[in-house]
Formats: C-alpha cells, structure tokens, sequence
C-alpha cells in the first residue's frame, strides 16, 4: 500500500484529486493540507510516499516547502502554474497535471508514479534538481527556513549578507542568523545582482549593507557594514563590488 497526501488550497482541487483516486485501490490517502505548513507537518508526520502537490499557495508555496523537506517522498504536481516553466522541471518530478486536468490524464500520472516506485533516495535527489530548476518569482523574493519545528520567512531586503558554513548557507538578518541548506551557488543565482554581490568564495552581502571598503593585505579587502560587521573581499569580488557600485 503506497501512502499519500494532497497538498492544495483549493477544496475542490482536493476532492477532485481525492475522487480520482479512488480507482486505485492501492494508494491510501492519510491527510489533505491547504497550505504549505499544514503540508509540511504532515510529511513529517506521515512519511508518505506520495504527494499531490499545488505550486501556488499562500503562506509558502509548493516549492518552498520542499525545500523544508529533509527526505521528500515522490512528487506529482497538480497546479496552474504556467506549464513553460513547469517544462524546466517535468524531467524530475514524478509528473505534472496542469489545472484543468481529466481523470484520464490523472490516471497516467499515477500509473506512471506506480510503475517508477522510486527510492526514497533517487526522489531526493530529483527533487534538489527540480528545486534548482524551478523558478518561481516568490522564492526571489524571501528565504524560508526551519528554526527548531518552526518555520520563518525571511524577506530578501532583510537580509544583511550570507555565509557558507559547511554544507549550509548562514543568513545574517537584523533579528541574528538563521542556516539554510543551499550552496552559495545557489544564492547567486536566486539574489539579485543589483542588490547582492558575492564577494568571497565564502560570502554574499547586501549591497545597501556597506559603509566602506578597506584594503586588507594583499589583493584584498574588507567590506565594513552598517552592523559593523566586517566582510573579507577578494580580488574577484572587488571587480565585482566597483562594476555594482560604479567606482
């Protein structure tokens, strides 16, 4: 018996999904959650193997919570969310239905997830790569992170700058700082560059951040910030910081 959850702040999305299911006799519903916090309690509850999942919801969407998710189960999407972007990722997730989707068409996206029944390692793994994928507009716009069984979500403008801190990233904020787990490769990509410069193989600050920028040894500098903190700036990443700043 294969266990599932659906995940949609729509009732009606959910009773469709719920209804469809019912020709499978060997996938068992344990909850349904409308919004991404309710979802992620219940993966971590539950341990399904399966999720029926919405990309856009309120609070946290579907692709923030996953990244909440330590061993996510198998993922099929059920959303509105525009189907040229869901192409970036379609390769790694189990499938995805775009709203309004048939029973016919419903019924291959399980019957695909059946016949795959994949471990909970290789689902991993497709899912860091379909979060790497994935662009959604919201995910440029805050940080969300666990801290203890909580979830917080940080907007980007509080963001003071960003530190690699083994296989983490730790994001300073005026409230103290909070680990997420990403590669600085990742913020890169994610972070404006008009606003967010990498500095250092090991940093990323806040442009609005820095006061001033001393010479420090040899080809380096330091990039001293409103919160007094101070930030080692490679030769790289003084290019980088004159190129943003015009100087």
């Amino acid at each position: 018996m294969k266990r599932a959850l659906i995940i949609d702040d729509e009732p009606l999305a959910r009773m469709v999904v719920r209804e469809y299911l019912l020709n499978f006799s060997q996938i068992e519903v344990l909850q349904e959650c409308n919004d991404g916090f309710e979802g992620l309690k219940a993966i971590q509850q539950h341990q399904p193997d399966l999720i029926f999942l919405d990309v856009q919801m309120p609070k946290i969407n579907g692709f923030e919570m996953l990244e909440l998710v330590d061993q996510s189960p198998a993922v099929i999407f059920t959303t509105a969310f525009d189907e040229y972007a869901i192409k970036a990722f379609e390769a790694h997730a189990v499938d995805y239905l775009l709203k309004p989707f048939n029973k016919d068409r419903f019924n291959k996206a399980v019957e695909k997830y059946l016949a795959q029944a994949p471990a909970p390692a290789t689902t991993h793994k497709h899912t860091e790569e379909l979060l790497e994928a994935a662009n959604s507009p919201a995910q440029h716009e805050r940080i969300v992170v666990k801290t203890g069984t909580k979830v917080k979500i940080i907007p980007v403008q509080d963001v003071i700058y960003l530190a690699a801190d083994d296989d983490y990233v730790s994001v300073y904020t005026p409230e103290g700082s909070f680990l997420k787990n990403k590669t600085m490769n990742f913020f890169e990509q994610m972070l404006d560059p008009r606003h967010f410069v990498r500095v250092h193989r090991s940093y990323m600050v806040a442009i609005q951040q820095i006061t001033r920028i001393d010479p420090y040894e040899k080809d380096a500098h330091l990039a001293i910030l409103k919160s007094g903190a101070k930030i080692p700036v490679s030769k790289t990443g003084y290019v980088k910081l004159k190129q943003v700043l015009g100087i």
